[in-house]
């Protein structure tokens, strides 16, 4: 099965060097193989690191961060927010969609796959990497969070200006690890059910970044998804 590491980019490989040679990082590798052997865990082991693969670090325009994979059969693949084709948009998703439709004029896409963005440089990491399938932040506490904060770190650490959505009050504690005096961050309440009503409504975060972007002349995201 090989080390988890080996299944990230050479790019980000070579950025998150030193977290990946750290003995946390040995120690959620511990963890990962563990759980994988006695539970279903989300995502696959090629899954794992789509987000790293599809988006690579030089060219990371927008980092959105979520907190923890989907856990229910087939949905989560390594990209925040996102599901794989054919499967149906959970309800965070759903009001993303909707968010998206008033923000930017996008009709509701044909399904809840968000590679699209990937591809244009939108990292969609999450905090927490992996889950027990059915078991709601199952894998929290053990190691991810310290390898993702460095991701997060590094991508503040990049010269170009890079555009931070945080949804949430758990993503935006994350702004202690971003310099802010280079980089922009957009904050909203989480999209999930419970809160989007709180304000994640109307946030207009994709004619918000776009804008960030092209102020700080950078090319905008088009975030039209195939309807």
């Amino acid at each position: 099965m090989g080390s988890m590491k080996d299944r990230l980019p050479a790019d980000w490989k070579k950025v998150l060097k030193d977290v990946l040679a750290s003995p946390e990082f040995e120690e959620l590798e511990a963890f990962v193989a563990q759980e994988r052997r006695e539970h279903t865990v989300y995502p696959s082991e090629e899954d794992l690191f789509s987000a790293f693969r599809l988006t690579p670090y030089d060219e990371v325009k927008v980092l959105l961060l979520g907190q923890d994979p989907y856990h229910g059969p087939g949905q989560a693949h390594g990209l925040a927010f996102s599901v794989q084709p054919g499967v149906k948009p959970p309800p965070s998703l759903v009001n993303i969609f909707k968010e998206l439709e008033s923000d930017v004029g996008m009709s509701r896409p044909k399904d809840g796959s968000l590679v699209p963005w990937a591809e244009q440089g939108v990292l969609l990491l999450n905090a927490v990497l992996t889950v027990r399938e059915g078991e709601a932040n199952a894998h929290e506490g053990h190691g991810w969070e310290h390898f993702t904060d460095e991701v997060i770190r590094k991508v503040s650490e990049k010269p170009e200006p890079v555009v931070f959505l945080l949804w949430g009050s758990y993503a935006q504690k994350k702004e202690a690890l971003i310099d802010t005096s280079k980089h922009v961050i957009l904050k909203a309440p989480h999209p999930s059910p419970l809160s989007a009503k709180k304000g994640f409504f109307g946030s207009k975060p994709f004619s918000g970044a776009n804008k960030a972007l092209k102020e700080r002349g950078r090319e905008p995201i088009d975030w039209a998804l195939p309807s």
